[in-house]
Order: C-alpha cells, then structure tokens, then sequence
C-alpha cells in the first residue's frame, strides 16, 4: 500500500485508465479506485490527512474474523477505529474500547479549557486535525451585525487566547461570525465513517454525514490531540427503523421528537442510536443531522446515519465529491450494516403516518402530537399565547429549513398576514447566512417580520438579551432548538419553552397561539379563511453555497515562536493549577453540600447565559456551582444551609467557606445527573471547591466520564431508596478506597445527627485506568506523572 502512495503521489492523485492499470497491477489486492481514495484529503483545510478508509477496512476484517457476527453500522465504524484491533476485549455494554479518533472539534466556551489543559500538558502541537469555533459567546440583541460587532469587543480578550493558542498548537480556528460548529463540521469536515469527538453534546450532528461524532468533555479532547487512545464504554446499539416517507407538514426533527418521546431523556444512555430502514432515504442528509443532532437530549452516546444519495448529494453541493466518490466504494463493506445485524433494541416508525410533534415544556421529551398540544396546554394551564418565535439553531438552520420556513411566511403574507409575534432567525453559519440572502430567503423572513441574528448560538444557549417580558413572567415561547430546560433560552424559570420543526414555529407564530394545527386549521386572511398549503424548498441551492466572506484561520506550520498570553490579573482566562492527589486514606464523614431534588443538568450545576465570560476562569465561574439546583431540604434553589455556621447561604459561597475550613463534601442527586450539555465545568468547579465524591441514582454519560476525569468519585447508590436516608446534617463516608477495584462496589456509612448510622453500598463505573486518574488526582495529573 506504501507502494501505492508514492505512486499516487508522482501522479499528482491523477487518475487516468492507464494510471489506474498500474495501480491494479501494482497493488492488486485492492480495487484501483479504493487506491486512488486513499490519497484524498479529509478536509480542503487538512490537505496533508488522508481519508483513512483503506485502514479502517483492514482493522474491521480484523475485528470480523475475530467476532464472527454481523456487525451494525455503528460497529462497524467504532471497531474499525480500534488502537488494537486484534486483542481488544469487545462487549457491548461492558468492555472499555481504547480508540483512534480522527478529529477533534470545540467550541470557544468549552476550548478555553481544553487549550488550558493541553498548555498545562507541556505538549507541542496536536496530533490530529483540530479545530476551535466561536459561536457560543456572542449575545443575541439587536440583529447580526451589531450583536456581532458587540461580542468581538467584548469577548476579544478571549478571541486573542484561543486564536493565539491555536497558531502555536496547531489547531484550526474559525473566527466569530463564521458559525455554529456543527454546521461548519457538516458543511466542511463530516464524512461517511468518520469517528470524531466534540466537546460539545451536540457533536452527534455529523451523523448526518454517515460519521460517529460524539460528545465529550475537554480533557477527553486533550487526550486525543496528546495521541492518548481515547476511552469509550462499549455502547449498546439501538436501532431505529424507519418506514414509509415524509411528506406534508411532517418533517426530519419530528422523527426525534417522537423517539424522544419513546426513549424520554435517558432511555439512550450507553448506546449508539442508529437508523435504518427503506423510510431513510426520503430524508435529506441535512434533515439526517437534526435528528442525530437532538439524540443527544434522549442520552444516547451519538446517532447515525447509513451513507446514501442524499449525503453523497450534499458533499457534492459543499464541493466534496471526491470523498462521496471514496465512500461509494466502501459503501457496503464499512459504511452499511450487514444485513442480519442485532440491534439491543428496535423502534420502528412508520413517516407515512407520523404527525408533526410540539415537545415540552421544560423537558424534551414530553411529546405531543400537533393535534393534541392545545388539549394538553389548556389541562396543564400553560400559556397558551406565545410570545416570541425562534428558528434555527445548530439543529435546524440548514438552507432546505430555511426555504421551507420562507415558503410558509411567503403564502401568509400573500393572505395579508406575518408574524403576530417577535420572530428571530439564527442562520447556522456564514455560508448559510450568504446563500439564503442571495437567494432572497433572508428578505421573505424579515418581511414577515423576523430579525436576523448572528450566525451563532444565541437564544439556544441562553446567549440572549430578552427585553419583552421580566423574570418570573409566566409566557410560553416555540423554537426549532434541541433543548428546553427551565431558563434554559433566557434564564426565566417561568418561561414555557417547547421545541418542535422551523415549520411549525413559523406556522404558530403567525397563529400566536398553541392550540393552531396547520394539518386542520384555517387562518383569517384578507380575502377570507385559508389553510397553509404543506411547506416545500429545495434541498440544496440550484445556484450552489455561496461561502460568504472568509472566516477560517490555519494554525501556521510552524507554531513555536506564536505567543500565548494569560494575565494573572485577568477575569477570564485563568491558567490552571494541579488538582491534589489523593492521601491514600479513605473519606470519612463528609459533609453533604446539597441533596439536590429531581431534575439536575449540566445547566442545573453550571449555568450558561451570563456565565459563559468565565469559562476560561474556574475560579470565576465556580461561583454559579449548583445555583440552579433545588435544595431538596427547602425546595429553593441556591440557598443551603451551612453545616458549620448554621446560616443559609448562596451553595458556592457555603463551598468556599468549606474548603477554607478543610471540610470535605459531597453532593446528592436523582436520575440522570447531568444530563444536558458536555461542559465539564459542571465537574471542573465541584472539583475545585473541594467536592469529593457525587453520589446519584444514576448519571448521564459525558458528565460521568468528566467527573472521573478530574478526580471525582462518581458513584450511585445500588438502592435506589437510600437517596432518602440522606438528610442535610449527614455524614457520608466512603471505605475501603485502598482496595477500589473495577466492578467491586464502595461500602459506604451514613451517620446521621443522632448518632444513627446506616451501612449502604455504592456502585462505580470506573476502569483500572479511571481509578488511576482518582489516585492522581485527574487525568491530566496521570498523564504528567507517565510522561515522567
């Protein structure tokens, strides 16, 4: 195969008959055009990474002869990155899998960090195409040129880190402006059989494009931009199938709204959701990545599609046909599951007959079915007016939903109506903002009364200056977004948010109300009563992307004499310093910091919005630690009793008096702690303010991994109903910690105010490796003391 490349490589990657002659000759055990896809580049911006096809084909023969089944598509492509092919242990659900991802990609909030890691790591340069994207820190306002302009005044500080870090470490960096980073993944770096991690919980969007993208926290990225094996818990696979085709009203994110509502928020943990089916077709590849996009919220690992026309459509469109032409030839040996596969489980869902869904309010997966969302908002007494009106988003702003939202606004305007509402659009990226302006898409949406923000995050993650109502309103608001917990979108508890399709928030924003469904009812218009025709937009652009103006950075090739500057007097960057090692001893009666009552997310423990200036300072943004969380002693949040004064105080400020005292602490909490986002501030800053251990009923993937990346304990409770045997004055002890062994259970003491001290077990997910991490005091400690 070496051969193989160098004569490529004299060729220029020509490939001629008599070219392809020689190289079947030359190397006859593989097709000429699997020789000639060896040498085509991942990305136009990674000229020198090479589609790794013809490695991954050999590891999955590896794998195939040594587990002797069919393999799923997810299989497939996870296996096929295996650092051992050949000795690695492979049970779904059990094993750890050490892997070779192929990219890295983080968004600005979360890459402070990530950089920060690696800085502290005293590595180099990345050993493997990376990228940094800022789309989270700019704040939705006025519209997208000022609140663009605002946030790179603002935010310059920040900008100046992570573009500088970025030039001396090797990684790509996409300015502000440029757009979301899923978007840019899909339109630039996506391809059938990529394994990539994000460290974002919506990286799962490029399985739209056939890759496994998933979600993790930033120390999971610096291990593999540091060339460490990335660790993965084998997942279990669900298989979706999907029957019959869209059409009407009905669109790609109701697919996941009616999972979602199947699986609920944790019914995906551990697993790999991967659709199939003769329904998958009918499906564009952007409408692929909206429903993977949103797997995230039901907690499965990632989502993924098998490769088709309609991917091979769209990397045609965004000037990739050399790698749809590579994947063809792979297309049934690593792109496609083999027929017979076993799933873990299967869901099947007929599109002919799936209703356009409305999920929340508050949790995403309280599905309705647009016919019965009024019914259920006028039995639960939700507002039924609505407010305000957002599409976009890094699930759903593609052109093809942007089209269809026009088509929508088009005809009701034709009929004398727009928006009742405030209607803001947030186009996923720079190269979408440029073409639906050209296309006079943009035009139709602001004539219909919409704003255009940047094209960034904005509203989705909190990132927005809400003027039209106060906190503590009660008001119901639609968006195309992936996620809808309490404050999520403008930091009002009151706020009933539901998500559903573009089209559906268009539709009830000219409605105004929940109880509209478009399927059945009529609008007023200026010549009587109308019913909207079903909406429809081309796919891609007839014309072609227009890319817009040039947002990317490459890092230079040599980045040695880059300077990379952090003050010590800054309040938004903070270099970091080691976590301590564990004493050896085990811990005895630690105080309980907060039991925390119901749902508990990443947001819960580590709030965005505001906050999101102070991710590159731990110190800084542990003062939001669990100021979201309900106290489950008084049903309040933010306020805790302190155990050593007896006052009620803020949690962060009663952690810090804590930690100046020497006083160790633990936290309680419910199902799915830690479901949400992939930050992993929300381990960072327990961590820091001398957390211990954080002991629930069960975790959400990401955050567990990142509480054992930085030396916590993350541990459940064997019985369930022992969450109620803590109470607010207790002391918790974990014993035995000498002996913490892999699938041994911690032994555990509650000692209650009255002397009463009640023994239960406690449950561990840790690796041998894992539990080295805890004995070093994180990860990055680990990997110091090995380099040494």
């Amino acid at each position: 195969m070496a051969h193989c490349m160098r004569v490529l490589h004299r060729q220029g990657g020509k490939i001629s008959g008599l070219y392809l002659k020689e190289v079947q000759v030359r190397c006859f055990h593989i097709s000429p055009l699997a020789a000639a896809a060896a040498r085509v580049a991942m990305s136009k911006f990674d000229p020198d990474a090479y589609l790794p096809y013809d490695r991954l084909m050999k590891n999955l023969e590896l794998v195939k002869k040594r587990l002797n089944r069919p393999l799923t598509l997810s299989e497939k492509i996870l296996y096929s990155h295996l650092d051992d092919p050949q000795k690695q242990d492979i049970t779904r659900g059990v094993s750890y899998l050490r892997l070779r991802p192929d990219r890295v990609a983080m968004q600005d909030a979360t890459a402070q960090m990530a950089m920060l890691q690696f800085i502290s790591s005293g590595l180099k340069r990345v050993a493997v195409p990376s990228t940094i994207h800022c789309d989270h820190l700019i704040e939705a306002q006025v519209g997208g040129e000022k609140d663009l302009a605002r946030a790179k005044d603002l935010n310059q500080e920040v900008y100046n880190f992570l573009s500088s870090a970025g030039g001396k470490y090797g990684v790509g960096f996409w300015k502000p402006g440029s757009g979301i980073i899923h978007q840019i993944i899909l339109e630039n770096y996506a391809f059938p059989g990529l394994l990539m991690i994000g460290t974002d919980s919506h990286t799962p969007n490029g399985g739209g494009l056939g890759g496994l993208c998933i979600g993790v926290g930033g120390a999971d990225a610096v291990d593999v931009m540091a060339n460490i094996p990335w660790e993965l818990k084998c997942p279990k696979v669900i298989g979706v199938k999907l029957t019959g085709k869209l059409s009407g009203w009905t669109s790609p994110k109701d697919v996941i709204l009616k999972v979602a509502g199947i699986l609920t928020v944790k019914g995906g943990t551990g697993a790999i959701v991967e659709y199939f089916g003769p329904g998958v077709d009918s499906i564009s590849c952007t409408g692929m990545g909206t429903i993977c996009n949103m797997g995230a919220e039901i907690g499965a690992t990632t989502s993924v599609f098998p490769y088709n026309h309609r991917m091979a459509a769209y990397l045609k469109s965004t000037g990739r046909e050399n790698v749809s032409r590579a994947a063809d030839q792979y297309r049934e040996g690593l792109l496609s599951a083999d027929p017979s596969a076993q799933y873990d489980q299967v869901i099947e869902i007929n599109l002919d007959t799936l209703e356009p869904h409305v999920n929340g309010p508050f949790t995403p997966d309280l599905a309705h079915p647009i016919s019965k969302l009024g019914e259920a908002a006028k039995k639960n007494n939700w507002p039924m007016d609505i407010k305000v009106g957002l599409i976009g988003s890094c699930t759903n702003s593609s052109y093809e939903d942007m089209g269809r939202c026009a088509n929508i606004a088009k005809e009701a305007m034709s009929n004398g109506l727009k928006s009742k509402i405030p209607f803001n659009v947030t186009p996923g990226s720079e190269q979408i903002r440029a073409t639906i302006e050209r296309d006079g898409i943009a035009e139709i949406l602001r004539d219909f009364g919409g704003t255009v923000l940047a094209n960034a995050c904005g509203p989705c993650i909190g990132q927005w200056d809400r003027k039209d109502i106060k906190k503590g309103d009660k008001n119901t608001i639609v968006t195309s977004y992936n996620r809808n917990f309490t404050g999520r979108n403008d930091a009002n508890p009151a706020t009933h948010a539901f998500v559903t399709s573009p089209e559906l928030v268009t539709v009830l924003s000219i409605a105004g109300t929940l109880d509209f469904d478009p399927t059945r009812d009529e609008l007023p218009g200026k010549s009587g009563k109308f019913k909207l025709s079903s909406p429809f937009a081309d796919e891609l652009p007839s014309k072609g992307f227009d890319p817009g103006q040039d947002t990317y950075q490459a890092a230079p090739g040599d980045g040695s004499s880059v300077r990379v500057d952090v003050s010590p007097k800054s309040q938004r960057l903070q270099l970091l310093e080691p976590f301590d090692k564990w004493d050896g001893k085990d811990l005895k009666e630690m105080t309980v910091l907060i039991k925390v009552k119901g749902k508990c997310t990443t947001d819960h423990i580590s709030a965005a919005g505001p906050w999101l200036k102070y991710r590159g300072h731990l110190d800084n943004i542990s003062n939001n630690m669990f100021i979201g969380a309900v106290n489950a002693e008084n049903s309040e949040m933010n306020k805790i009793k302190n155990q050593l004064t007896g006052e009620w105080g803020a949690v962060p400020d009663v952690a810090r008096h804590y930690k100046a005292n020497g006083v160790k602490w633990v936290a309680v909490g419910d199902e799915n702690y830690g479901e949400g986002s992939s930050r992993e501030h929300a381990a960072l800053e327990p961590r820091h303010l001398g957390g211990r251990a954080i002991i629930v009923k069960s975790f959400a993937r990401i955050h567990e991994t990142n509480l054992k990346k930085q030396g916590m304990l993350p541990l459940t409770f064997a019985n369930p109903s022992d969450y109620d045997k803590v109470q607010p004055t207790s002391k918790i002890s974990l014993l035995g910690l000498a002996n913490l062994t892999p699938g041994k259970p911690i032994q555990a003491e509650i000692k209650q105010a009255d002397g009463k001290v009640d023994k239960i077990t406690l449950n561990h997910s840790m690796n041998e490796q894992q539990i080295e991490w805890f004995k070093a005091g994180s990860a990055l400690n680990r990997m110091k003391e090995l380099a040494a």
